[in-house]
C-alpha cells in the first residue's frame, strides 16, 4: 500500500488577507481572500494529496458574532471554497499565544501527530505559507516548503505542483539488464538515452523530440546474448514509468495520431484509459535496421503497451526499413503527445464513466 501524501496549507497570509497591525479577521469587512488562492486550490484540490489547513490563529473572530444565525468569518471562507469543489480533508488550530511555548504552536509539530504515524509520506508532502516560520514547519515536519510570496504566487504554486505530479523514474534490475528510466511529461529534464544499441537509440530519441517530454534512458543488458532483453526491459521500464507520471490522469487528452515519413506512413492509435489492447502491422523486409533486430519492434510496442495500461494500434507501410521504423516511432511520439497533453485549467477525467 503506498504512503498518503499531504499539504499542509497556512490560512492568514495565505489563503486570506491577514489585516495590519491587528493581524486578525474580527469583522467581515476584514475578509478578503488571497489573489489567485480559490483557483490555484480548486487546481490542486484534483491532485493525490490530503488538504490540511493548519493555522496558529483562532476561528477567525467568531466570538464576534453571537447570534447563531450569523457565521464567522472561518466558516464563511470554507463555505467559499467547498462551492468550488474544495474541501479539506482536515483542519488543525492552535490559538494559543507565542509566549506559552506549546508544541502543538507552528512552528512545533504537536497537532500533527497523526501525520508522522508512518501512514504519510512526509517527503513527498508540502507545507505552503507566507512566512518563515511556515518552511520551518516544513524543515521540522521532514516536508518540503512552498513560501507565497510576490516572486511566488498562487499561480506559480498550482503549476508546480501539478507538473512536478507528472515525473517519475522507475529502476528495474534483473540478472539480464539494469534498467534506470524518468520521464517528464512536461518535458522539464534534459533527455539522454543510452541503450547500447545505436539504432534503438536514434529511435527512442525520436519519441524524446517529437513527444515534448523529457526523457532519460540508461540501460545495461546482455548484449552478447542478443538484443532481445535490453528492448524488452527497456519497454517495460519506459512503459510504467509513463503510466505513473501521468497520475489520475485528469484534464489530460487522452487520444492520439498518423503521419508520413517520405515514402512511408504511420498510423498510431492510442487511448490511455487504462484498458490493454495491442495491434501491429509493419511489414518489414530487412533482419536489421543497423544494429537492431526489426523483429524486436513489435515486441518492444507490446511490452510498452502493457505496463503503459493502454490501447495501442499501430500500421505503417514504407519501402525503406529505416524509414519505416522511424516513421513508427515519429507517429507513436506525436500519439504521445496529445495524449499526455494536460490543460491546467481541466480537472475532469476525459471519460464519461468518471473512472480511468
Amino acid at each position: 500500500m503506498s504512503l498518503k501524501k499531504a499539504l499542509f496549507i497556512d490560512r492568514d497570509g495565505t489563503i486570506i488577507v491577514e489585516p495590519q497591525p491587528s493581524e486578525q479577521v474580527d469583522s467581515f469587512d476584514k475578509f478578503e481572500f488571497i489573489p489567485g488562492a480559490i483557483s490555484a486550490l480548486k487546481s490542486i484540490a484534483s491532485l493525490d494529496y490530503e488538504l490540511v489547513l493548519a493555522t496558529n490563529q483562532d476561528g477567525l473572530g467568531t466570538e464576534s458574532f453571537p447570534y447563531d444565525s450569523f457565521i464567522g468569518p472561518q466558516e464563511l471562507m470554507l463555505r467559499t471554497l467547498r462551492g468550488e469543489g474544495i474541501e479539506f480533508d482536515d483542519i488543525l488550530v492552535d490559538d494559543s499565544f507565542p509566549e506559552d511555548n506549546k508544541p502543538t504552536r507552528k512552528p512545533g509539530t504537536g497537532m500533527f501527530s497523526k501525520y508522522l504515524s508512518g501512514e504519510y509520506d512526509m517527503s513527498a508532502s508540502y507545507v505552503i505559507g507566507d512566512r518563515a516560520t511556515d518552511m520551518r514547519l516544513a524543515t521540522n515536519l521532514g516536508c518540503k516548503g512552498i513560501l507565497l510570496d510576490d516572486n511566488n504566487t498562487w499561480a506559480d504554486i498550482a503549476e508546480f505542483l501539478r507538473k512536478g505530479e507528472r515525473r517519475a523514474a522507475i529502476e528495474r534490475n534483473t540478472r539480464e539488464t539494469q534498467i534506470r528510466v524518468c520521464v517528464d511529461l512536461d518535458g522539464k529534464i534534459e533527455s539522454s538515452i543510452s541503450t547500447g544499441l545505436n539504432f534503438f537509440d536514434h529511435m527512442l530519441d525520436q519519441i524524446a523530440h517529437h513527444s515534448g517530454i523529457g526523457l532519460q534512458i540508461e540501460a545495461k543488458g546482455d548484449l552478447q546474448v542478443d538484443e532481445h532483453h535490453t528492448m524488452e526491459d527497456v519497454a517495460i521500464a519506459l512503459g510504467t514509468a509513463l503510466l505513473q507520471a501521468l497520475g489520475n490522469k485528469r484534464g489530460i487528452g487522452r487520444y492520439g495520431f498518423a503521419l508520413p515519413m517520405d515514402e512511408c506512413e504511420a498510423m498510431v492509435l492510442m487511448d490511455l484509459g487504462g484498458r490493454i489492447d495491442f495491434s501491429w502491422d509493419v511489414p518489414f523486409t530487412r533482419e536489421y535496421v543497423g544494429d537492431t533486430p526489426t523483429e524486436m519492434f513489435r515486441h518492444f510496442y507490446k511490452s510498452l503497451c502493457e505496463s503503459m495500461q493502454c490501447n495501442l494500434h499501430i500500421r505503417a507501410r514504407g519501402e525503406n526499413n529505416h524509414h519505416l521504423a522511424e516513421a513508427v516511432f515519429k507517429a507513436f511520439a506525436r500519439a504521445l503527445r496529445q495524449a499526455v497533453a494536460c490543460n491546467p485549467f481541466d480537472y475532469e477525467l476525459p471519460s464519461s464513466k468518471g473512472l480511468l
